[in-house]
């Protein structure tokens, strides 16, 4: 049977209408690791909200009920064969589980573990069964699993159509899945590169001057950002997963290379000293052509549906308008989304009223509880995953053993130490409140933090915000509605 009958019997089995789907350029930010403590460079992938895996190596159509997939090249994914690419269902590569009503709220290098080794069993059996793939923690197949545990992601969307999607998994799927990654003329960047170039011709494309003759991930988000506003039937939109609160170091932003020359403390001061004569066309290529801020695209271009992490969006919808993937925001709703100033101004004031009570009330000590209280829990406890994914830490210093609910569906479960659970929601919302917004969850996100603290067992949390929280004319609710 031609390949061309195989798309035309596809193509039939849809709705007459046209059907939508997703393409995205995934920016992950950097994490002081490996080469990244130099480069600063990060990370990059493809996002796909119509392609799912068969398997890890293998592509296909997704199902109504699925969510789309991440692929992504590394150095080496450590597996028994030396594969080139990996793909995994989205909510996977974001919180390492399948249902994102059981994502972690709290991240840490032990619960990481846990949902990979829950993966690797659910998904690898097959290409992992070396003692190098299933021990090491330099096999990279581990980063597809919870990578915003690690750190903060933001994707750079726009529309496919189902044809381009049967194209790609055709190519996929026939040719060799094998590793060149070199890190100079093929690495992840020129991986993301291939895969949104088969989609849209040349929309994506190395910057050689700024990151002297390599492609960087933070050049590929920014070249399909600026092929993305020229073409506006692409509808293009960005997404942010900010980095879980934990004890997992913090990410930093992506940088090109004469972004990070000159911005980088540790190596501006060898180049003043070594190569003082290179350092103004460093600063002059970088502030004339090699600025890009993706904190700035998304407050211009925010998506409604993908800050809602509670229900990651499907791979098609009812109706006779099939659509897939993350759906635009308009410009009334942006400052709801991404949230103003003085919206995170009066949450902050609001968490400072609460925190005070917290210690009235003897819930907590003082305020140092919550700045240490990750680690102390960390130190304390043993982190399980039951057959949903959804978290415990099982507590062996407390009477009674009691164990912690440490995902979004079951931290109040009746089985889950009611106060230590309440404490982890404070200590999660302030760690949001302080960070920087590029590490910091959407407004829409930071609502349903607010939920948790309404669902705590102690106090009216409602009652005690609107005491707290100065007069706004009516425009804010804190009770996340």
């Amino acid at each position: 049977m031609s390949r061309g009958l195989v798309l035309g019997l596809v193509l039939a089995c849809l709705p007459a209408s046209r059907a939508l789907g997703d393409v995205g350029v995934v920016l992950n930010e950097s994490m002081d690791t490996s080469i990244d403590r130099i480069t600063g460079s990060g990370h990059t992938a493809v996002y796909l909200s119509r392609v799912c895996p068969e398997t890890p190596v293998r592509l296909r159509l997704c199902r109504a009920d699925e969510q789309g997939s991440v692929i992504s090249t590394y150095i080496t994914l450590g597996e028994d064969q030396p594969f080139e690419w990996n793909a995994v269902p989205l909510s996977v590569y974001l919180y390492g589980v399948e249902n994102p009503q059981y994502r972690p709220m709290v991240g840490s290098q032990k619960i990481k573990h846990v949902l990979e080794e829950r993966y690797r069993e659910k998904y690898l059996s097959a290409y992992c069964e070396s003692e190098s793939c299933r021990t090491s923690n330099k096999a990279e197949w581990r980063e597809m699993v919870g990578a915003s545990l690690s750190r903060s992601i933001y994707m750079f969307v726009a529309e496919t159509t189902v044809e381009q999607d049967l194209d790609l998994i055709a190519q996929f799927n026939s040719l060799p899945n094998k590793n060149h990654f070199n890190g100079v003329t093929w690495n992840c960047a020129d991986f993301t590169r291939r895969i949104v170039n088969a989609y849209f011709p040349r929309a994506t494309g190395p910057d050689y001057i700024n990151d002297f003759g390599i492609t960087s991930p933070k050049a590929i988000a920014r070249s399909f950002t600026r092929y993305a506003l020229r073409h506006p039937e692409t509808n293009f939109r960005v997404v942010h997963y900010a980095q879980i609160p934990g004890t997992i170091k913090r990410s930093s932003e992506c940088r090109e290379a004469t972004e990070q020359l000159y911005r980088s403390k540790k190596l501006l001061v060898p180049m003043l000293i070594f190569a003082n004569h290179v350092l103004p066309f460093v600063a002059a290529s970088y502030l004339f052509t090699g600025r890009f801020n993706p904190q700035r695209e998304l407050e211009k271009h925010p998506s409604v549906e993908a800050t809602e992490t509670g229900d990651l969006p499907l791979a098609s919808s009812g109706g006779n308008h099939v659509r897939s993937g993350l759906e635009p925001t308009s410009s009334q709703a942006e400052a709801e989304v991404v949230g103003t100033s003085e919206a995170w101004k009066e949450y902050r004031s609001a968490f400072d009223a609460l925190v005070a009570r917290a210690v009235r009330e003897e819930i907590i000590r003082n305020r140092s509880d919550l700045k240490n209280f990750f680690q102390r829990l960390d130190e304390a406890g043993t982190p399980v995953a039951d057959s949903n994914g959804a978290l415990w830490i099982e507590l062996s210093n407390r009477e009674g053993n009691p164990r912690v609910g440490l995902s979004a569906s079951n931290i109040y479960d009746p089985g889950s130490d009611s106060q230590i659970a309440y404490e982890l929601v404070l200590a999660r919302t302030g760690r949001v409140l302080s960070s920087p917004k590029h590490s910091r969850e959407t407004m829409v996100e930071f609502k349903q933090d607010w939920d948790l603290l309404e669902h705590g067992d102690f106090y009216d949390v409602n009652t005690l915000l609107r005491a707290a929280t100065p007069a706004s004319g009516g425009s804010m609710s804190f009770n996340g509605r």
